[in-house]
């Protein structure tokens, strides 16, 4: 069917109508002589429409002074008619070959160069070695070789491990990838402090000296596991009295603290939602507003230029959409769009069972709002605070305990050890 409808397009094909008072006759007197007739339509009674080649529609005037019917050409589609148009207009033939021409050339270009996989690299030096390879905005990219490119780029940046070249149209994809080098260990002696408040479950040292033990309670600030390693006092020999001299006293030790230090920690939430509740809230009807502006000037493009107030009582929101930056000039150009949105006042009243869970699920995201994530919860109190006025509110306290790593660095001044 494809095949079909290319040749008729190469060919030439025309949509006529045959009226008479017989135009059977003349379908079947094209078909006896071999014309190829297709997509035959009766229209109403005397009226045919078909669809035939070009080159048959001379022969078909005989027919239809044969049959005593005529026929009126409704349509001509097919190449041999494009082409007959553009010989009359040659401007126009000119014009969309130049256009081809000009469309063929500027996508012969590459205007387009996007970085991806760089974290720690600038873009900036991506771009720089890979002009120095080969490849910037404005090359012929026919003259790009992406291999050249990717081991030039490789060679001018030594924290890139590889890079790849993608040419599609008029853009450049260069993904690279970052080489993962090994942290230094840090030698600045430091505390492993308590950043908030809570009761300690376990310590674990891995470098350093354990400053609290299971049960204490600690405050923020407070040292966990300390850098100083002091010395171990040595008792003296039986019968000799007094202390150790002192210049054989080892001296203390500044060190970075390892360690982990786990605490349980508790949060609490306070929420308290009416009974009665009044307020607006949208109705869902909406306007917009669209307009252009450019510098100190606005032109509106759509939505009543009128439109201070649309609805007796509304909210809106605005969007600003900037002119993309074009050869560091920033054009004062933005599209700014409005949308006033309708609202309504309402009145709601709430059963004391579902205003409690309200007031509980609001303090409950209040109390886990400064929880970390990998805090592990133990267990939660939920407890409704009696008041005066409880026959308009429910109030709603949440505690949550979890045990979590409150454990941080604190870098202090001391001696390194050496």
């Amino acid at each position: 069917m494809l095949l079909f409808k290319i040749m008729s397009c190469l060919q030439g094909y025309l949509v006529i109508q045959v009226m008479g008072d017989a135009p059977e006759k003349f379908v079947n007197m094209a078909a006896s002589r071999g014309i190829y007739l297709w997509d035959v339509e009766q229209l109403s009674n005397g009226t045919v429409m078909i669809k035939v080649y070009l080159k048959n529609v001379n022969a078909l005037r005989h027919i239809a002074r044969r049959t005593r019917c005529r026929f009126r050409i409704r349509q001509r589609s097919g190449l041999p008619f494009y082409v007959a148009v553009l010989r009359r207009r040659k401007a126009l033939a000119l014009g969309a070959f130049l256009s081809l021409i000009i469309l063929y050339f500027l996508t012969s270009f590459i205007w387009i160069i996007e970085i991806k996989g760089n974290e720690k690299l600038d873009s900036y030096d991506v771009l720089r070695a890979a002009e120095q390879a080969g490849l910037r905005r404005g090359a012929f990219k026919w003259n790009i070789n992406p291999g050249a490119v990717e081991d030039g780029i490789v060679e001018q940046l030594p924290l890139l491990s590889w890079s790849g070249v993608y040419i599609k149209g008029t853009k450049a994809t260069i993904e690279v990838a970052e080489r993962i080098l090994p942290e230094e260990e840090d030698h600045q002696p430091a505390h492993i402090v308590a950043k908030k408040t809570g009761v300690i479950k376990e310590v674990l040292v891995l470098n350093g000296r354990q400053a609290v033990k299971e049960g204490d309670t600690v405050s923020a600030g407070q040292v966990l596991i300390s850098g100083e390693i002091l010395p171990v006092e040595e008792e003296p020999p039986p019968g000799v009295d007094g202390e150790k001299p002192a210049e054989n006293m080892e001296p203390v030790r500044y060190v970075h603290a390892m360690g982990f230090a786990r605490a349980r920690v508790w949060y609490e939430g306070y929420s308290e939602v009416s009974l009665v509740e009044t307020g607006q809230r949208p109705t869902g009807k909406q306007k917009t507003c669209v307009s252009i502006k450019f510098k100190s000037k606005e032109i509106i493009l759509s939505g009543n230029q009128n439109q201070n107030e649309p609805f007796e009582t509304y909210e809106t929101r605005t969007l600003v959409n900037k002119a993309p930056q074009w050869r560091n000039i920033d054009l004062p150009v933005e599209l700014i769009t409005v949308k006033y949105f309708e609202l309504a006042d309402y009145r709601e009243e709430r059963s004391r069972l579902v205003a409690r869970r309200a007031a509980e699920a609001q303090a409950h995201a209040l109390a886990a709002e400064s929880m970390p994530d990998d805090a592990a919860i133990q267990e939660r109190w939920v407890e409704e605070v009696e008041t005066g006025d409880s026959d308009k509110l429910v109030r709603v306290r949440v505690v949550i305990e979890t045990v979590e790593d409150i454990g941080e660095e604190a870098p202090f001044n001391g001696a390194p050890n050496t």
